[in-house]
């Protein structure tokens, strides 16, 4: 088994960004983390294919949480690759699947109300974004300590940015995809709280991320900010 970081590069509003989702390899199979914003199948499948695997090798989809950066392109994955497993925890399944509306759509409403007259229309575009996002079956929950993939992989409930947060532990492998329960700055050697100001709970999200470090992992795979090696 090997995790391979994704960096997925695309522009916004004329600045480039990127962000690191992650691909596991394990024997014949290819596992992915997270699937990016609405409309980055296509920059996601190029990010694997330079790395030359083949799409038709990929068998599960992990989700960390429910965010528009994360699950934005869960849907066409699975319109596309329609054999996949999606998996998440419980508690982000019913956002993923759309029976709840999420707590990031509830969070930015809220905001909304509460935002000056000049800034009301970027908070109502990322209240439509978030409508936006469609919505699909979660095939697989998971659970805090559950192992999966041969048991190479543990869960860990890395609550805070959002309740369901998760992240994955590879124990053989010395490893942590930590999704937005942690970030690194650019050029950074310090794992920080990813997005303190849209924290569902900070307090929660510091907690996790001390649990993440008290793993001492050799390798951190972090959404934003790219990976660790220590």
């Amino acid at each position: 088994m090997n995790i391979i970081e994704l960096p997925v590069e695309f522009r916004y509003e004329g600045q480039q960004f990127y962000i690191y989702p992650s691909l596991i390899v394990s024997d014949n199979e290819l596992i992915l983390v997270d699937t990016g914003y609405p409309g980055f199948l296509p920059l996601i499948e190029n990010a694997i294919e330079q790395k030359g695997y083949d799409l038709r090798r990929l068998k599960h989809i992990v989700i960390t949480h429910y965010d528009d950066d994360h699950i934005g392109a869960l849907y066409d994955f699975k319109e596309k690759y329609p054999w996949v497993t999606v998996i998440s925890s419980e508690r982000e399944a019913v956002y993923i699947s759309g029976g709840v509306k999420s707590e990031r759509l509830v969070q930015a409403e809220a905001l909304l109300e509460q935002m000056p007259e000049e800034q009301k229309a970027f908070g109502q575009s990322f209240v439509d974004l978030l409508t936006s996002l469609r919505h699909l079956p979660v095939d697989q929950t998971v659970k805090d300590g559950e192992w999966l993939f041969g048991e190479a992989c543990k869960i860990v409930a890395t609550p805070g940015h959002t309740s369901g947060h998760i992240s994955l532990h590879f124990p053989e492998l010395d490893s942590v995809i930590t999704g937005d329960a942690a970030y690194i700055e650019d050029n950074g050697t310090e794992l920080l709280v990813a997005n303190p100001q849209y924290c569902l709970n900070l307090q929660q999200a510091e907690q996790s991320l001390e649990l993440l470090k008290n793993f001492k992992a050799k390798h951190y795979y972090c959404y934003h900010g790219g990976s660790l090696h220590q």
